[in-house]
C-alpha cells in the first residue's frame, strides 16, 4: 500500500467540525469510523514496515553493523516523513474512499 500518492498532508491541519458529520449526522460516528480506518492504516504500514526490516535482520548483530545500516535507517526516515494514519484516514473519508455502514441505523429504517 503506496499512501504517498495522494495529497494528503504531513502535518497538522485545521479542520471544520461541520465538514466530518455530514456524511453520517454524527459527529462521533464520524470519528468513530476515522477512528478505525487509522488503525487498519497504521496496521497495514507496521507491517509493511517490518516486513522491509526484517530483510536487515541478521543473528550475530555487533554494534558496527547496526550503527552503519545506511539503508536501513533510509527506509525508517522514508516512513517518519509519510502522513499521519489519522491524517489519512481523514483524507479519505472527506473524499468518500471509506466504505461505512451502521446495521443499527439500518435496522430503525427498516422498522
Amino acid at each position: 500500500m503506496n499512501t504517498n500518492k495522494t495529497a494528503v498532508p504531513n502535518t497538522t491541519v485545521t479542520r471544520n467540525v461541520n465538514d466530518l458529520d455530514q456524511k453520517t449526522e454524527n459527529i462521533y460516528e464520524s470519528l468513530v469510523i476515522i477512528a478505525k480506518r487509522a488503525n487498519q492504516i497504521s496496521n497495514n504500514i507496521k507491517e509493511e514496515l517490518h516486513g522491509k526490516l526484517a530483510e536487515f535482520a541478521s543473528s550475530n548483530d555487533n554494534l558496527e553493523e547496526i550503527f552503519e545500516n545506511r539503508e536501513q535507517i533510509e527506509i525508517s526516515k522514508h516512513y517518519e516523513r509519510m502522513p499521519k494514519p489519522s491524517l489519512i484516514a481523514i483524507d479519505e473519508f472527506l473524499n468518500d474512499k471509506v466504505y461505512h455502514r451502521n446495521p443499527a441505523k439500518e435496522e430503525s429504517n427498516k422498522a
